[in-house]
């Protein structure tokens, strides 16, 4: 699989139901192990909705960037500017609420592309910092935030169905 014959571009209102076909898609193969089922259904069934991609395609400051690739889907990243960030809302910052590849496209180079799209995007908005938070238990996850030079500098509780989960919080700084 060539990486370059990639398109990455703004969603387009029509195709929210891809991309919450494709986002349910790599939610569950990212975070069905090391779950109960009931929580990652809850969670998925709250969070991963064709409503709540719609609410969240409209709000202000939110942007989601999907990856095609033969017409198809296969990874996205959504991005906050304050009022639209979860946790820290800081005028300064950008979060990636969100960032998945399809299992099938992982170690092509495609989360990088993603993650350098959100930092240069970003940048061009004079953000002095990105951050995201990634579950503590997501080792590949953080690897890959790691070698691409955001450093942990916290943590916050995730309510995931019954449990309440820790992430951790990273960032880069510009």
């Amino acid at each position: 699989m060539q990486i370059e014959s990639v398109e990455i571009r703004d969603v387009k209102v029509g195709e929210i139901p891809a991309l919450v076909e494709m986002a349910q898609t790599a939610f569950l193969q990212a975070f069905t192990e090391g779950n109960k089922p009931e929580n990652v259904s809850f969670y998925m069934n709250d969070a991963f909705t064709e409503k709540q991609f719609q609410k969240e395609f409209e709000a202000v400051g939110s942007r989601f960037f999907v990856a095609f690739m033969n017409g198809k889907i296969i990874g996205y990243t959504k991005v906050n500017e304050v009022p639209s960030q979860t946790d820290i809302h800081d005028s300064d910052s950008l979060e990636i609420a969100r960032l998945y590849v399809l299992e099938d496209y992982l170690g092509l180079g495609l989360g990088k592309k993603l993650l350098d799209l959100a930092i240069d995007f970003a940048k061009s908005k004079k953000k002095k910092y990105l951050w995201l938070g990634v579950w503590e238990k997501n080792a590949r996850a953080i690897r890959f935030y790691e070698k691409n030079g955001l450093k942990i500098f916290g943590s916050h509780p995730f309510p995931f169905g019954d449990e309440i989960q820790t992430d951790f919080l990273m960032k880069i700084e510009f």
